[in-house]
């Protein structure tokens, strides 16, 4: 299911800093990136992880769990969600996220790389698999009982390997999860799609947007970034510029911003374990990168937010 990209701090905790990346591992004789269990069969499975102790973790694909019978707690960028019944957590690639203990959840546990979506689908799709789309998911009461008939249609077509020729079970399951995805998109706070073409997430600045939900923490230069992508920094500054009217550093420090507002915040993490995380080397180099752009210290932040609403 998954495999750990680079080697962190065996303790999630604030002190340690490092939330572990995970990529996409297959089951054997399934080398689509498409994984489908249930809630109940994954803590079944992992007894004892990742939940003793509880640990964050980020990983380079997406999680999908529709939840039909109990209740499921999940951290989501440092944001304790809660699933009812009927409702779909979706936790998107680079996310940082932590597991509960198990409760009495049960439901479909849809795991997929990117890469399974077909590039028109994909820009369909683009306001549902954006990093700032909702969590949890509420489907419009039309779409409950279908989502859930197709979620487990994919569940039985996943564990149906063997049964026919590879080609056509593979192609089965992608055009059930496109299936799903696309009528998932209909759920209340999901903005429509631009259906333009090259306004999807195959461009470059989507391309870009992507990569930098899962490196922001280790990669901070446009040099890294147009590297990464395979483009110059002048094709991805270009990009980045039609697409936010903002440059590719810009965009970069108001990620990192961003997680430090919520590691200080309702992460509660200390400053130090801040800088650690996002990559500076130097926690006064973290303390002036902040407070340039808010006006407050780490420390006078942290303390604001968790000062009780008057």
């Amino acid at each position: 299911m998954m495999v750990e990209t680079r080697h962190p701090s065996p303790s999630g905790q604030a002190g340690s800093a490092v939330i572990p990346l995970y990529g996409f591992q297959p089951p054997v004789g399934t080398p689509f990136g498409l994984e489908v269990s249930t809630v109940e069969d994954f803590f079944a499975q992992h007894d004892d992880w990742p939940w003793n102790p509880p640990r964050p973790g980020r990983a380079t694909f997406h999680y999908l769990i529709l939840v039909t019978e109990g209740e499921l707690r999940h951290d989501v960028d440092h944001v304790t969600r809660t699933v009812a019944p009927g409702q779909w957590l979706w936790v998107r690639p680079g996310q940082a996220q932590c597991w509960h203990p198990p409760g009495a959840a049960l439901g479909p546990f849809i795991l997929f790389e990117p890469g399974v979506l077909r590039a028109d689908t994909a820009r369909l799709l683009a306001p549902l698999t954006a990093h700032g789309a909702p969590a949890v998911l509420s489907p419009h009461p039309d779409d409950a009982v279908w989502l859930r008939q197709t979620a487990l249609q994919l569940l039985d077509e996943h564990r149906a390997l063997g049964r026919r020729p590879l080609e056509v079970h593979h192609a089965l399951r992608r055009s059930l999860l496109e299936s799903l995805l696309l009528r998932l998109a209909n759920s209340p706070g999901i903005a429509p799609a631009d259906t333009r073409a090259g306004t999807g997430r195959g461009d470059t600045y989507g391309r870009f947007v992507d990569a930098l939900e899962l490196h922001f923490r280790e990669l901070n230069r446009a040099a890294d970034y147009a590297e990464l992508l395979g483009c110059s920094v002048r094709t991805l500054s270009r990009a980045a510029r039609d697409a936010t009217g903002k440059g590719v550093r810009e965009l970069i420090d108001e990620r990192r911003l961003l997680e430090a507002r919520r590691l200080l915040g309702s992460a509660r993490w200390d400053a130090r374990a801040v800088a650690a995380h996002l990559g500076f080397t130097d926690p006064s180099n973290f303390g002036r990168f902040f407070r340039d752009r808010t006006g407050l210290t780490p420390a006078a932040f942290a303390a604001r937010e968790a000062a009780p609403d008057p």
